[in-house]
């Protein structure tokens, strides 16, 4: 599996293409803008994108994703409280495709691109409708949890009790081992934020 980081968009917000290679079939997480860019690097590598994904609906992750589905003609999947916050033009929430995502992720959920499996796991307090994915032993978070802090709960649909809530019920019950690629920042593990993170 190749997976390629790239900083998208005003905010330089993390965008991730994580591919399998022998299909070649990709998921694009987060594609907040600089669509040019981003498309440059699936054809360098010859990339099938099946899914557009995202970890929630604030404009720093969702800018580009009109962009990229025209051109990839990939589903777009968010969480179903972020996907109704866009549509409702909610303050930081948006642009994204007319009508909404063709996906809505649940809790739970999981998404197929070549032999990976991705599963979705719902961490509502930075957006009520927040996610993270995991594929094998890498869990892309979002801004959820970063490395040594948290997302900021003070926006439209945030909750900061619920998301240190969630980043302790269904994060930091993940193994150790397990590495954290954030929206923001610098990747670090999982048992590195259970230690040091002081939020937690």
């Amino acid at each position: 599996m190749i997976v390629k980081k790239m900083m998208a968009g005003i905010y330089g917000a993390n965008c991730y293409i994580v591919m399998d290679e022998e299909s070649k079939e990709a998921v694009v997480l987060d594609p907040g803008g600089d669509v040019d860019d981003i498309e440059k690097v699936l054809q360098s590598l010859g990339a099938k994108v099946k899914y557009i994904a995202l970890t929630h609906g604030h404009f720093d992750h969702t800018t580009g994703v009109d962009g990229l589905q025209a051109i990839t003609k990939a589903e777009v999947a968010i969480g179903k409280e972020d996907n109704e916050m866009i549509l409702k033009d909610v303050q930081y929430y948006g642009p994204f495709i007319e009508g909404g995502a063709h996906i809505i992720l649940n809790n739970g959920d999981s998404l197929n691109f070549g032999k990976h499996t991705m599963k979705v796991i719902h961490t509502p307090g930075h957006t009520p409708g927040g996610v993270c994915f995991l594929i094998e032993n890498m869990l892309f978070s979002g801004d959820t949890l970063f490395k040594g802090s948290i997302g900021r709960s003070d926006l439209a649909g945030g909750d900061g009790e619920a998301l240190i809530r969630n980043i302790k019920e269904r994060l930091v019950v993940l193994p150790k081992e397990t590495i954290v690629y954030p929206g923001h920042g610098p990747s670090t593990t999982i048992g590195d934020e259970e230690l040091y993170n002081p939020f937690l």
